[in-house]
């Protein structure tokens, strides 16, 4: 019979405690979740807020809000969907609010082509408060705890563009359920295979 894997088990096992560990983090942010996005729902029906001038977290999401633009200094164009659910894509500005400002992106209305310019020289906007684009890889994204940009979506929408889809809860998911599950069933199969290893090791 061969000597115990010691230093091997003591991997595997930091290993299992680890992703155990990571599962029931995960338990506990799906309860924070639940309860933001409690606060979320009710944030539609508070009175209007000035845009945020500084990095917030996500509890003003879907606050109405205003801003003022003094121009734009730079668009983006991203695929979506406007109000009534038909494809498009969303004319996002970048604007500047000041000599010094930090500056809010304004996603203006949905255009039907790629390829549309928006004429804008800004103005006050009016909307809702939402997450601005994010190219952040998934699995990424759900580990972060650091605020994501903030962006104000117009309503009305710019003249000539399709209106903005109103806020909608679905956009932030609460899938740290899933994920503790997964965290669960990884820590499982890994004793399950190493338990059938090591016996196979020990005898021989």
């Amino acid at each position: 019979m061969k000597r115990f894997p010691l230093a091997a088990t003591s991997l595997v096992g930091l290993a299992i405690a680890a992703m155990i560990a990571l599962g029931i983090w995960q338990l506990q942010r799906r309860g924070e979740k639940e309860a933001l996005l409690a606060q979320l729902a009710s944030n539609q029906h508070l009175p209007p807020i000035a845009f945020p001038a500084i990095p917030v977290g996500d509890d003003l999401l879907f606050r109405r809000a205003s801003a003022f633009c003094l121009k734009p200094v730079a668009w983006q164009s991203r695929g979506g969907r406007d109000a009534a659910g038909k494809p498009g894509w969303r004319q996002i500005a970048s604007c500047s609010t000041g000599a010094e400002g930090p500056g809010v992106m304004v996603q203006i209305g949905v255009a039907a082509t790629a390829t549309a310019k928006p004429v804008w020289r800004g103005g006050k906007v009016s909307g809702y408060i939402s997450h601005a684009p994010n190219d952040e890889p998934m699995i990424v994204a759900a580990f972060s705890r650091s605020p994501k940009t903030l962006m104000l979506v117009a309503d009305p929408p710019l003249a000539g563009l399709a209106a903005n889809p109103p806020a909608d809860l679905s956009s932030v998911p609460n899938n740290h359920l899933a994920y503790a599950v997964q965290w669960f069933l990884f820590a499982l199969v890994a004793g399950v295979i190493y338990v059938i290893a090591l016996r196979r090791r020990l005898r021989g």
